[in-house]
């Protein structure tokens, strides 16, 4: 004696692809986790994973007035395509993480310019002969404010002085190194 589900999925099939929503949509119901699962099983990836289940529907559904069910059940078939369709996938996402890779890397050798640095690098050594001319105190307060990112605060206590001292020091350090890379540079 015949299953009467498998009788079901057959008679589903055939009015699915006749064009019949209701029937695809009881197929939908019946398949749909089976196939997420599967898919999420081979991708790893929930959103991924609910794409492929959608496109192995839509596949179906485009697919169904060919069908000729040789099974009781239709998810064999629709395991076939799900597993198609995350391959297809994980092949795109393979393409484009090499594109992309690849692009990245055109881009940033593309970026780098000889003349910008040489500029920087000039810039650097000139800020840094001028960091040469301050006084031990003055180094140390842009050392600790300006390199190492202490509070003004933090850098006061660090070095015993108030918090308004390296405030107005940092404050002329920054001044000063303004007006030696602005003058310079022109």
């Amino acid at each position: 004696m015949a299953d009467p589900l498998a009788r079901r999925d057959a008679d589903l099939v055939v009015a699915a692809a006749r064009g019949d929503q209701q029937a695809f949509r009881e197929l939908y119901r019946a398949y749909a986790k089976p196939v997420y699962w599967l898919a999420h099983g081979l991708l790893g990836n929930t959103a991924d994973a609910e794409d492929v289940m959608q496109e192995t529907f839509l596949v179906a559904w485009r697919r169904l007035p060919t069908l000729d069910l040789v099974s009781e059940s239709l998810l064999p078939w629709l395991v076939t395509i799900c597993r198609f369709q995350s391959a297809n996938r994980m092949r795109r996402q393979r393409r484009d993480r090499l594109h992309t890779a690849g692009a990245v890397e055109e881009s940033l050798a593309a970026t780098v310019d000889v003349e910008d640095q040489v500029i920087g690098g000039d810039l650097a050594e000139r800020v840094l002969a001028e960091l040469g001319t301050l006084s031990p105190l003055d180094q140390q307060i842009f050392r600790l404010c300006a390199t190492e990112g202490y509070a003004y605060a933090a850098a006061a206590a660090e070095l015993g002085i108030s918090h308004a001292v390296v405030r107005n020091r940092l404050s002329r350090v920054r001044t000063r190194l303004r007006t030696v890379v602005g003058s310079e540079g022109s």
